[in-house]
């Protein structure tokens, strides 16, 4: 096989999804496409797989043969699902150089990636908009590179990539220019310390994996701007260290990653299935559920 055209002979067709990590074992992803299916009647059972790090190809090659129709894609793997459906990925994929969500047609491997239509839909959900905002971006990981295309495509006013790496937000800007020729002057790259603008932020989102652990990103102080939105990618039962980061420092509000978790599912629901569920209970579902697991 080459990754430029992949192919996987599959015999039958199931109505199985799943999600492929590793770790993978805490994903919300079952439980909200179980409430999606229930939501607009379809039937299907979704799992979750954990891929051994260095198995991702044969796992997912297995799956599909097996009769799978759909995978959603979880760290560490978004960047070699993007090389391995290559050949046919949707416009937001191609930029992003990461896959968030693979499927077949005609045995052909399709790719795409619903983080940042996830991400800017929670936002407006939040009454945060992006058109003509002042956005820094903390990371340059698969998270950043997922919700780059999507932010700029709100036609916000300013975006800068930051990164404890500086070079790796250079190779970022450096695709989003070839990609946006127009927006130039409007983006730019640093590293952590670089952050702070005068005037500070309209929005800041955390797209590290520092919420992992229980330290905030070292940033400077005197980022945000009046009235100023923090948005954490990572979630959980409790406010992130980020959030608390970004509260100290003077963010007017902040909010975790869970609704664009849901929305980028919800993204791939339709992918898959034709039909765009209802985000708003089901995201109150799992929020619960959430809340319910460390009570």
């Amino acid at each position: 096989m080459t990754t430029s055209d992949f192919h996987i002979e599959q015999k039958i067709q199931l109505t199985r999804f799943a999600v492929i990590g590793n770790p993978v074992r805490h994903s919300r992803s079952p439980s909200i496409h179980q409430l999606f299916a229930q939501q607009t009647g379809i039937s299907l059972v979704y799992d979750r797989l954990e891929a051994p790090v260095d198995q991702f190809e044969s796992t997912m090659v297995n799956f599909f043969v097996q009769g799978g129709r759909g995978l959603n894609v979880t760290v560490p793997f978004k960047q070699q699902a993007w090389q391995l459906a290559i050949a046919h990925l949707s416009p937001r994929a191609r930029l992003a150089q990461a896959v968030n969500t693979l499927w077949l047609e005609n045995n052909t491997l399709h790719g795409c990636n619903t983080d940042g239509v996830g991400l800017v839909r929670d936002l407006e959900r939040l009454g945060v908009h992006c058109r003509e905002a002042r956005i820094l971006l903390i990371g340059a990981g698969g998270a950043a590179r997922g919700v780059m295309g999507p932010l700029l495509d709100t036609g916000c006013a300013q975006l800068m990539i930051v990164n404890r790496t500086a070079a790796r937000a250079d190779e970022l800007i450096s695709i989003c220019r070839q990609a946006y020729p127009d927006t130039r002057q409007h983006i730019s790259a640093g590293g952590l310390a670089d952050a702070k603008k005068t005037g500070g932020w309209d929005i800041v989102i955390n797209a590290s994996s520092s919420s992992l652990g229980d330290k905030p990103p070292e940033l400077p102080e005197g980022l945000y701007a009046k009235g100023a939105q923090a948005y954490d990618m990572m979630y959980g039962g409790q406010p992130t260290p980020f959030m608390h980061q970004a509260h100290t420092d003077g963010a007017q509000s902040t909010c975790d990653g869970l609704g664009m978790l849901v929305g980028q599912a919800a993204e791939s629901f339709y992918i898959w299935h034709g039909v765009r569920p209802d985000i708003a209970p089901v995201l109150k579902a799992i929020r619960a559920e959430l809340d319910a697991s460390i009570s």
